[in-house]
């Protein structure tokens, strides 16, 4: 092998569980995922949440599913996450 060979390795893709807040778009759900992080002063976990719009081809999700979440390419100007599983139905 060469000394210079630099050797490519494929970065593996984000995933987030979250519920699913809104399903009113069609093939496009809102996904809520909240996360705690320690607050570097006062020393305390915060709760931090934030929102993605994820691509769900059959409309499958339902408000209130817990799913989990793969990135992609760029689907539209806000969406480039799709629905990998649903983890849970709604009661």
């Amino acid at each position: 092998m060469e000394e210079n060979a630099v050797q490519t390795v494929k970065p593996t893709k984000r995933s987030f569980v979250g519920i699913v807040e809104s399903e009113k778009m069609d093939k496009t759900i809102v996904v809520k995922i909240t996360t705690k992080k320690m607050d570097r002063l006062y020393k305390k976990y915060v709760t931090r949440t934030k929102k993605y719009m994820a691509h769900d081809e059959n409309n499958d999700a339902h408000e209130g599913d817990t799913v989990r979440i793969v990135e992609c390419r760029p689907l539209s100007k806000n969406k480039c996450w799709r629905l990998a599983e649903i983890i849970e139905r709604a009661k």
